[in-house]
Parts: structure tokens; C-alpha cells; sequence
């Protein structure tokens, strides 16, 4: 059975949602943000897991979904993954205090297949390697049951220097 054909969602909180309102603006994945996308992210087994489908106004072409949406929605999932993994490596409840929050330190993106619109994409994430400071997932994105875009995410755990004063 495929990442895909076994994906199925439970009834949890989104890692997003256990961000503080000091780290929820982001475009991508914060709740506090009405204009982005505000995707959510959850643990499917040892795998992460987010659904999104894109609207007309992320299209590139008639039919098909602008690239720098989908290597949006890796980056946000990639790093919102490496949060809740950090979180489980330290046996640690989401979003108890301190806080661990990640950014991209790099982001790669390959772009497989043309992604059509109007269809929900799924993102599944795999931890390649966990460090105290430092995660790197590896994502897949199908629309349907197409495999469309890979992607690697290393996310690095937030400097104390963006923290809100």
C-alpha cells in the first residue's frame, strides 16, 4: 500500500493551531492570517500529513497550479512537521511551553508532473533526520493519486532574534 492509499486523517489538532499568536501570521499556515492559506498539518502514524486544494486564483496556466504555491505548501508543512517532530523527540506535549518553532534554512523543490486545478493535493512528509536544532523532511505532494511535486525541506529551530519582544 502507497503513502497515499494509506492517508487518512484522524480527528486531532493541526500542529499549526498549537502555534502562539506570536507565530501564527504566516502566509502559508497561520491561523491569525485571513488572506493565506492557512493549511494544517497532522501526524499520520510516523508520517505528517495536509490537505489543501488550490482555488483559480493559484493557477499559472488555464487548468494548472502555479509553482511557487506548491513550494509554498512543502515549506509551511515541512516546517510545521519538524515543530510537532521536535515536540515528540522531547516527549513533550504540542505547543507547551517553551515554545519550538521552526524556519526553512533551505527548501528544495522538484517539480514532477503539471498539477491540475480543482483537485485536492495531499502532502505527506517523511523525517529524514531529526537533530535538536536542525529537522530535514522530505515531502510529497499528489493531486489525486498523481504524484506531482517532491521536496525537501531542513528546517532549523527559530533564533530567539525573531521571537516577538
Amino acid at each position: 500500500m502507497s503513502d497515499l492509499e494509506s492517508a487518512q486523517s484522524t480527528e486531532q489538532q493541526a500542529f499549526q493551531q498549537a502555534y502562539p499568536d506570536d507565530f501564527s501570521h504566516c502566509y502559508g499556515c497561520g491561523t491569525l492570517n485571513a488572506d493565506g492559506h492557512q493549511i494544517k498539518s497532522y501526524w499520520h502514524g510516523e508520517q505528517t500529513i495536509a490537505r489543501f486544494t488550490p482555488l483559480d486564483c493559484h493557477m499559472a496556466l488555464p487548468g494548472f497550479v502555479y509553482g511557487g504555491l506548491l513550494a509554498s505548501l512543502i515549506d509551511c508543512h515541512g516546517t510545521g512537521s519538524a515543530s510537532a517532530m521536535a515536540y515528540k523527540a522531547q516527549g513533550r506535549e504540542l505547543g507547551s511551553a517553551p515554545q519550538m518553532r521552526f524556519v526553512t534554512g533551505n527548501l528544495n523543490v522538484s517539480y514532477l508532473a503539471p498539477t491540475p486545478l480543482g483537485v485536492e493535493l495531499t502532502l505527506i512528509g517523511d523525517f529524514v533526520e531529526v537533530k535538536e536544532r536542525k529537522i530535514t523532511v522530505a515531502i510529497k505532494l499528489y493531486a489525486g493519486d498523481k504524484l506531482c511535486v517532491t521536496g525537501q525541506v531542513i528546517a532549523i529551530k527559530m533564533p530567539n532574534s525573531m521571537a516577538a519582544s
